[in-house]
């Protein structure tokens, strides 16, 4: 295969494309859309689990989200420290493009953490059994969720290396081959569900097991359709980053550790505190529970793009610091911002002004039955719509302070808003006050506007704490 040798398409020191602001909203925009249609689309591909799921019962429904309710968590933690790669990538691409020995010795020790880590993760996942019986689930649930969740684990570490793989090609401008390879493992999963649950296309009947093995075959799947993008083209090939895969780089695997821990932690936090808003919202009631759950769906459908719009971010902004550029740091991080709660802004009118036809997503808001859950799932859309901008806000905030690889700090801000301001207040409106559920809500309103101020004030005040200044490239070991 003819090898590409263009340079690539990094931002030179005016900006990318155009010259300036315009430019760098456009560079944000191409870069940010393909990376939030991968988020929405994987948010579908658990959709469909859940829809084949549903058809054996509500048994091995419950079943499943309680095994999803801690492989999610582990597994979303995990892509947060191993996803790391791309800031320290993007930086090393600004410094000295094209980069290839220093961008394929993070992409090969961030694989190296992907395997290792996974493997930890999957451990932790496999002590699903002892937390469901110190919380009192019942033993049928116990029995179907660790036969499910038994063979769901080996899905980690191959999850992983795709989270990896999906960082560098998206930090190599290539982010469509992500909305491309989660497309096509839409299909994946919805046939193998098809086949392994119900024993259709000659595959075994296997249950809830076969939603596993479903799983476990899409994320192969994906992961060969990775590597077949990766050997297919030339730019992103060149790199050859599966090339002497066994030899160590320490330094650089201990650098990305060190970003990416924080990164894990604060995705962990956040989480919480909407596992925790759960648990408080089931002690109030059933059906503020069940309406929170709804309302809660389309707040995170909402919150996929300026999600992608924050990764996208960090790989701009980590170009730009790199490159020590601080005006191209300025310029791309506060675009990020701009763009993200700019689309949120859409977002929050929608739930203002078609609040039934968001619901009709996942309920039928007009069936007499659900009046009652209908009317508070409307009272959590109308608070879900005031911290809609705060929620863009916060989140690409973020993503552009790990550009500049600035994880420790983000994350006691985001431990400290959510966990501090957020439950307390949640705890305090939701049981020593009338609102319940509303109070609930509130809470979860005030974690997120104080993570936004924040976190956007300390990305204000980057150059006085000296979060742009760019130390020395780290010094690969001897060959």
């Amino acid at each position: 295969m003819t090898q590409d040798i263009t340079p690539l398409p990094l931002p030179p020191e005016t900006g990318s494309g155009s010259e300036g602001w315009r430019g760098e909203f456009a560079a944000t925009l191409k870069l940010s859309w393909p990376l939030a249609a991968a988020n929405l689309l994987q948010m579908l591909t658990y959709a469909i689990d859940v829809i084949f799921i549903a058809r054996l019962g509500e048994a091995q429904l419950a079943a499943s989200a309680l095994a999803i309710a801690l492989f999610g968590l582990v597994m979303w933690a995990l892509s947060g420290l191993t996803g790391a790669v791309a800031p320290v990538a993007a930086a090393e691409l600004g410094e000295r493009a094209p980069a290839l020995r220093p961008v394929r010795r993070s992409v090969r020790m961030a694989l190296w953490l992907a395997v290792f880590s996974g493997i930890a993760g999957m451990g932790i996942c496999l002590l699903l059994g002892p937390l469901m019986r110190a919380t009192g689930q019942e033993s049928e649930i116990i029995a179907l969720a660790l036969e499910y969740n038994t063979i769901l684990v080996f899905s980690m570490v191959p999850f992983l290396i795709n989270n990896v793989l999906r960082s560098f090609v998206s930090t190599l401008d290539r982010p469509i081959f992500a909305t491309a390879i989660t497309a096509a493992g839409i299909f994946v999963n919805a046939l193998a569900n098809y086949a392994f649950i119900f024993g259709n296309l000659g595959a075994p009947e296997l249950g809830l097991r076969g939603a596993a093995v479903a799983t476990i075959i899409t994320t192969l799947v994906t992961l060969a359709a990775y590597v077949a993008a990766i050997r297919l083209d030339p730019r992103l090939y060149r790199y050859r980053i599966f090339g002497r895969w066994w030899f160590p780089d320490w330094p650089r695997f201990w650098h990305i550790t060190r970003i990416g821990t924080p990164i894990a932690l604060t995705i962990s936090a956040e989480a919480g505190i909407f596992g925790a808003a759960a648990f408080l919202m089931g002690n109030i009631g059933a059906t503020q529970l069940a309406a929170h759950t709804v309302a809660l769906q389309i707040a995170a459908l909402a919150f996929q793009i300026p999600f992608g719009v924050g990764q996208a971010a960090t790989i701009r902004v980590g170009y730009f610091y790199g490159a020590r550029n601080r005006e191209g740091m300025r310029r791309a991080g506060w675009a990020g911002i701009v763009i993200g709660t700019g689309f949120m802004a859409v977002t929050a009118l929608a739930m203002i002004v078609i609040p039934k036809p968001l619901l009709a997503i996942y309920i039928d808001p007009w069936d007499p039955k659900n009046a009652v859950l209908v009317g508070f799932a409307f009272q959590y859309i109308a608070i879900a719509a005031a911290f809609q901008l705060f929620d863009g806000m916060q989140a690409v905030a973020a993503g552009a302070l790990r550009g500049l690889q600035d994880t420790r700090v983000p994350m006691w801000i985001a431990a400290f808003s959510y966990w501090v301001p957020g439950i307390g207040t949640s705890v305090y409106l939701g049981f020593f006050t009338p609102l319940e559920g509303m109070g609930v809500w509130i809470g979860l309103a005030t974690g997120l506007t104080v993570a936004a101020i924040l976190l956007t004030y300390r990305w204000a005040r980057r150059d006085r704490l000296g979060l742009t200044v760019r130390p020395e490239a780290i010094k690969p070991p001897a060959a």
